[in-house]
């Protein structure tokens, strides 16, 4: 025999929890604790009899075989229902409560971290195509809504409001709902209530408020959870405590609406358990005023850290002096993507000048003005101490935007909206104007991994490199493309390092150690180190970027560590790793890149990114061919927006990115992109079909896939070659196709082409493959495919078999065969050496005696 448990004082997703089990196994009895909370046994008066239960007193215990748990994955808290469950039965658990020791082990046991159990068992049924009667679906819904709180308890999930949305799809009553999920207080419960509020007593702990309240009764009261409830409601405090003794028993409930209080731990230690806001505990045998002495004295282990300004605030601060422009200080704000400066004068400041006020100077035709007469002045400041409690009570009620840091007298940092939202909301909000990142990175420890992944003369040069910046006082980080590949396990060895300092001075000294050459660009601060061992690393000085109009080259000024990533183009390339001593191994990670990497996703650190650098659409989109990730919703939709300032980009700045996407990443997958988010027609002047383009890659790939077989693949400036293939006749729109064409072998590769498209038009079909080795003897390999595929060759199985056979032989004879059969060098020679080639392609086991023949024969033709 099945039977169906939950939790005493059993709230509405316990009891919906056991409606929907019982829909899942309804073989099942289901059983209902002695005690009910107050909100379903107000529900209970009306509706009991709608649905079947069984008493305890009516159940034969003995003969239970199974126990289905729900809302709860321990058995004492069923209440003393455990005491008469038979020690061989088995147990399946549903519930969203962590696991603790008092766990049951059982034969099947979902237990996951969603807002409320029902969510849990409403997929199973939904699973099993099994349709609510809208009853159900309401009482669900109360389940829902109540241990929720109406969705908004942090550990609501999304799994939680498609769970609501299926309950009103099947008939769920919202005013039931609102009806019985918060019931009025009955006359002994508004007695207990006004006697605990009359006895509360308020403690400070950390900068949050949390009331206690303690009282002892001889009589029982229920619902001491609701009583609890009204009392945080009505004080408005950060926590409440009640400790209600009830004859000889002590019941202990608790509260909270704060995420930095745990309440968890406290009632552990009393054998209580429950969600991390709202817990309780029954005690046994100890009164009320013991009990209260025992939680003051445990308060502070509930209580998280305090955030403070100095975890989320900016630093160092880009300020302005009084006198600046307002033109000079719109430019500012463009630049480095701030919404205000403080205004500094004599190390004093003086206020604050916000975009807005910016803007309306503008308006007015006042560029020329002083910042000093439209900022706001008096400004309010915090200290690194301050909490963010007191940050957002002091942005609400003074409506600030921003409030400068203060260390003493000096200025440590500064504090926008954007800092306290994303502390207040992580990762999971986006700010849709910019994703400047935490004030604090997210950080991971990645040594062992760098040690097993890496080669070892790569990991000590690393350590090296780390020791040496430290000894002059910097801080160095290993940054970009081989971070990401380490995280996903390619190999990578381009190593750049940022230092937070001067590049250039660390490459000096690692020179002057370690001997090696070193190349410097002073305008950049970087450096290249040639090691003695033959790497190259790259040191750069941390820095900032700014372009002064869409697609431009960017101008620099040094920085921190942050701001150098945060110039970087997606954020999946904006982690670093830091290789000073104190800290080796630590993942940087500000803006969430290695979640992105985990989930396949392609993103942008800020909105302006592909305005400020359009050819990072074209990267983009090469990440998603190499890596089969996606561009994120919001990223994609910025490369449409953005994708036509290409049209501003050089043809030289364009080849950098098509170059390595065409020769590095597969082509057709690439061509395709770029097709979905509209962006050819912004980069190649040419109106050819899409289905033109894609026979004409498809027909590269099979002259691609011919030389990797015999193992001679093309050569890097193929990528040009696929470039042609959006041109509808390369002869007539070579002056389009010219200016990508920037280094030698990429001209070369353009004017065979041009050359060879008439000659590729009049091969015929009786052509033998000396014909053709007379037509193609000088080309390349590539040239002759870019040909053929461009006009799509009825005869490109012919040439295919041509550059086979001509990639698959040696040609044997050379001039100092011809010598020693007695022939004097002259200008005949190359002739007669093409004779036998072709003769060679003809007949590919022909012997250097048969091809010298050949020769002879040919010669007494003549």
């Amino acid at each position: 025999m099945r039977v169906i448990l939950s939790h005493t004082n059993l709230d509405f997703d316990g009891f919906a929890s056991m409606l929907a089990a019982k829909k899942l196994f309804p073989d099942a009895a289901l059983v209902l604790p002695s005690k009910l909370s107050a909100e379903v046994d107000h529900f209970f008066a009306i509706y009991k009899d709608t649905f079947p239960y069984t008493r305890n007193n009516h159940l034969n215990w003995s003969v239970v075989t199974e126990v289905i748990l729900v809302d709860t994955n321990a058995v004492e808290r069923t209440g003393n229902f455990h005491e008469y469950i038979p020690e061989e039965a088995e147990f399946r658990v549903f519930d969203h409560h962590p696991e603790s020791v008092g766990s049951v082990k059982a034969i099947e046991s979902q237990i996951e971290q969603v807002g409320a159990t029902i969510t849990l068992l409403t997929e199973r049924i939904r699973s099993a195509n099994m349709e609510l009667s809208p009853f159900e679906a309401t009482v669900f819904a109360l389940g829902a809504y109540s241990d929720t709180g109406s969705f908004t308890y942090p550990h609501t999930t999304a799994r939680d409001l498609a769970a609501a949305s299926y309950f009103l799809e099947q008939g769920a009553n919202l005013r039931v709902v609102d009806q019985f999920r918060e019931p009025p207080l009955k006359e002994d419960q508004q007695n207990l209530f006004q006697i605990l509020l009359d006895e509360m007593q308020t403690e400070s702990v950390d900068g949050l408020i949390v009331c206690i309240a303690h009282h002892e009764q001889t009589f029982y009261t229920g619902h001491l959870a609701t009583v609890t409830s009204k009392l945080l409601q009505v004080t408005g405090a950060d926590a409440m405590i009640a400790i209600v003794t009830m004859g000889n028993k002590t019941f202990i409930t608790t509260r909270a609406q704060s995420e930095r209080i745990d309440l968890l731990p406290l009632v552990k230690q009393f054998d209580g358990g429950g969600h991390h806001q709202a817990a309780a505990a029954n005690v046994d045998q100890t009164s009320a005023v013991l009990l209260l002495a025992q939680i003051k004295n445990q308060l502070h282990h509930i209580i998280l850290p305090a955030l403070t300004a100095k975890d989320m605030m900016s630093t160092p601060v880009r300020v302005i002096a009084p006198d600046t422009t307002i033109e000079t200080a719109s430019k500012m704000l463009y630049r480095y993507g701030h919404t205000g400066f403080p205004v500094v004068e004599n190390d004093r400041i003086t206020g604050i000048i916000s975009r807005r006020d910016v803007d309306k100077a503008l308006h007015h035709q006042l560029g020329h003005a002083p910042v000093k007469g439209y900022m706001s002045r008096n400004p309010i400041t915090i200290s690194k101490d301050t909490t963010i409690e007191e940050i957002r009570e002091l942005m609400i009620e003074d409506q600030v935007g921003r409030l400068p840091v203060m260390d003493g007298n000096q200025l440590a940092g500064i504090v926008s909206r954007s800092d306290v939202i994303r502390a207040m909301h992580g990762k999971k909000v986006m700010n849709f104007s910019s994703l400047t990142g935490s004030s604090v990175p997210m950080k991971r420890q990645l040594t062992q991994t760098m040690r097993k992944k890496m080669p070892e003369d790569l990991f000590q040069l690393l350590t090296m490199i780390g020791k040496t910046a430290a000894q002059i006082n910097m801080s160095a980080y290993l940054i970009g493309g081989m971070v990401r590949d380490l995280l996903l396990e390619h190999s990578n060895e381009d190593m750049d390092i940022v230092v937070e300092g001067d590049g250039i001075t660390l490459a000096a000294k690692l020179q002057e150690i370690y001997g090696g050459q070193i190349r410097t660009h002073h305008e950049f601060r970087t450096a290249t180190w040639k090691h003695p061992a033959g790497f190259k690393i790259d040191l750069t000085s941390a820095r900032t970027e700014y372009y002064d109009f869409p697609a431009a080259l960017p101008k620099v000024e040094l920085s921190t560590i942050k701001e150098d990533l945060y110039r970087r183009d997606f954020t999946i390339n904006a982690m670093g790793i830091c290789i000073s001593p104190d800290e080796f191994g630590d993942l940087l990670d500000y803006f969430h890149g290695y979640e992105d990497l985990n989930q396949g996703r392609i993103r942008t650190l800020y909105n302006l990114s592909f305005v400020e650098d359009p050819t990072r659409i074209l990267r983009a989109i090469r990440f998603e061919s190499r890596f089969q990730f996606e561009m994120d919703e919001q990223t994609a939709d910025l490369a449409i927006q953005s994708a036509n300032n290409l049209m501003s980009v050089s043809k030289s700045r364009q080849a950098a990115e098509l170059s390595r996407m065409f020769y590095e990443e597969n082509p057709l997958a690439s061509f395709e992109r770029m097709r979905d988010l509209g962006i050819t027609s912004f980069i190649l002047k040419s109106k050819v079909s899409n289905q033109l383009i894609i026979k004409r890659i498809k027909a590269m790939n099979g002259f691609k896939n011919l030389f990797d077989e015999v193992q001679k693949p093309f050569e890097s400036h193929i990528w040009l070659g696929y470039v042609m293939m959006f041109y509808k006749d390369v002869l007539e729109e070579s002056h389009h196709i010219e200016g990508y064409a920037s280094r030698k072998y990429e001209r070369k590769l353009f004017y065979d082409v041009l050359r060879l498209i008439p000659l590729v038009t009049n091969i015929r079909s009786d052509y033998s493959i000396s014909d053709l080795h007379v037509q193609f003897a000088g080309s390349t390999d590539e040239a002759i495919s870019v040909s053929c595929s461009h006009l799509l060759s009825e005869h490109t199985e012919m040439v295919k078999n041509y550059l086979n056979r001509r990639a698959s032989i040696s040609f044997e004879l050379t001039g100092q065969d011809l010598i020693r059969e007695g022939y004097t060098p002259s200008p005949d020679f190359k002739k007669m050496l093409f004779d036998a080639a072709c003769q060679q392609l003809e007949y590919p086991e022909s012997t250097k005696d048969e091809l010298i023949q050949h020769i002879q024969s040919q010669e007494n033709k003549e």
